[in-house]
């Protein structure tokens, strides 16, 4: 199976990135990519932009790796409550191309920050909106407390509890 995983901060130290890349890892006979949107940053989208210069490649290069691969392992960055800017452009713009952004690929959402919440806002929000682009959402999963509860050293999440129910999510892939 091919498992394409990325967090959605751009920050080269994201720790969305590190729960994405955990999580991915613990699906069976994946071939896991990681995606790193530091890498496709671009222009903030506008239709004037879309006018004068067409969509970036970079658009073009993030929903053919949605494309090819089999199943979707994302994790979601919360700032201010919502999705992070650079996580929105990359997403406006691949709309552009066809609204049906992951192309009904199965997929788990997964959200984490260093505090309480989790980032669940951001991770309801990319819930509900799942359907409007062909996401197939197998498991939707918040891990609170970051640093209380993912080794960093190891890259391991030590939560338990969390772990169940991703194993769970990654069995109805």
């Amino acid at each position: 199976m091919k498992v394409l995983a990325f967090g959605t901060s751009n920050s080269r130290n994201s720790i969305n990135q590190k729960l994405a890349r955990y999580s991915a890892a613990q699906i069976d006979d994946a071939d896991v990519t990681l995606l790193d949107i530091h890498d496709l940053e671009m222009p903030i989208f506008s239709e004037e932009r879309e006018k004068e210069s067409g969509i970036p490649a970079f658009a073009h290069d993030f929903y053919q790796a949605i494309g090819e691969a089999d199943a979707i392992v994302i994790s979601f960055a919360e700032y201010n409550g919502s999705y992070t800017s650079a996580y929105k452009n990359l997403f406006d713009w691949a709309s552009r191309i066809d609204m049906k952004v992951y192309q009904d690929k199965p997929m788990i959402m997964l959200s984490t920050s260093p505090g309480p919440s989790g980032a669940q806002s951001v991770l309801a929000a990319a819930e509900g909106s799942a359907p409007f682009f062909a996401a197939d959402v197998k498991g939707a999963l918040s891990l609170p407390n970051f640093f209380d509860n993912f080794d960093v050293e190891t890259g391991v999440v030590t939560d338990e509890t969390f772990n169940q129910k991703l194993n769970q999510a990654i069995s109805a892939l």
